[in-house]
């Protein structure tokens, strides 16, 4: 019986072979590639580093919120304030037709103005204090993802701006609110305002990455939110505002926001209001997340 010697050189190449064939391929006689099975757990390392990352950053924003409670006290304290102001000093002028109260009708505009405001002044200063204290310098130092730093802020300032919500909420049921909305749509309302808060959150990262100066963001952040807010259907009908203003107050996105929100809270159609509220907060979230990370990548190399 004749024996056939394997060359040196067949057996390197064999001990070379995956030791383990993917099933399918086996199936079908063919080996997977040596370099697909690596290429696949890198990725999977990559996105899992990518998430712990994430959520270690998140973790120390929320650690923040403990350590100085004033930040979210005093948020929360401004909100009240304009629920005050507007239910007992102009509820009594502001009528908003029959069988709807006022403050069922301004709660509605509180959500919306509490979440936009508390998602860009909060994510724009915190950046902009970390790039000052030179933390952003020593996060691109590290082996971890440059976009967890930034997904991490906005996660922790998402959870914060629910807080918030709730804090509103009780507010608002102290002062004669009375939701008549079931459960289907409470949790539409809550996720188009969690949706806002992530969206508006990037927007305010954005802008703290690129003045970098945090009384500088405040100001930035908030001075073009006011027009958007006071010039839609949160606190006044639009019809009652001058015809020139009306075209601008009906078509912007916190209109939209504004009358999803309270038509779920309230138990009525939102008609398209929803959807056109939803496409105004992807392309939002598209747009800004697209910049902060721009401004990201050269921040920490500006002096």
């Amino acid at each position: 019986m004749s024996t056939t010697r394997r060359r040196p050189e067949d057996q390197g190449r064999e001990d070379q072979r995956p030791a383990e064939l993917d099933r399918g391929e086996a199936r079908r006689g063919r080996a997977r590639p040596p370099g697909a099975r690596r290429q696949r757990r890198s990725g999977e390392r990559r996105l899992y580093w990518m998430w712990h990352d994430t959520m270690v950053i998140a973790e120390r924003g929320l650690r923040q919120t403990t350590r100085i409670p004033e930040l979210l006290v005093f948020a929360t304290v401004q909100s009240a304030m304009f629920v005050f102001l507007f239910r007992y000093v102009f509820g009594g002028a502001i009528h908003v037709g029959k069988g709807v109260s006022y403050v069922n009708y301004l709660m509605a505009g509180i959500f919306v103005q509490t979440v936009a405001f508390g998602a860009v002044a909060g994510t724009g200063v915190g950046l902009a204090e970390d790039l000052q204290q030179g933390l952003v310098d020593r996060f691109r130092t590290l082996p971890m993802s440059r976009m967890a730093v930034l997904l991490g802020r906005t996660l922790a300032d998402l959870a914060r701006n629910g807080i918030s919500v709730i804090v509103m909420l009780l507010v608002g049921i102290a002062v004669g609110f009375r939701p008549q909305g079931g459960h289907l749509g409470w949790l539409a309302a809550i996720g188009l305002l969690l949706m806002l808060s992530f969206s508006f959150s990037w927007v305010g990262a954005a802008i703290g990455l690129a003045v970098r100066n945090p009384e500088a963001v405040q100001s930035a952040g908030l001075i073009w939110l006011f027009p958007f807010t006071f010039a839609s259907s949160a606190f006044v009908p639009i019809a009652t505002m001058p015809g020139w203003l009306q075209a601008f107050a009906e078509n912007q996105p916190i209109t939209k926001l504004v009358d999803a929100v309270r038509a779920w809270a309230l138990g009525q159609s939102a008609g398209s209001a929803g959807w056109v509220a939803l496409a105004w907060c992807l392309g939002v979230l598209a747009v800004s997340m697209l910049l902060a990370v721009r401004f990201y990548r050269r921040a920490a190399t500006l002096k």
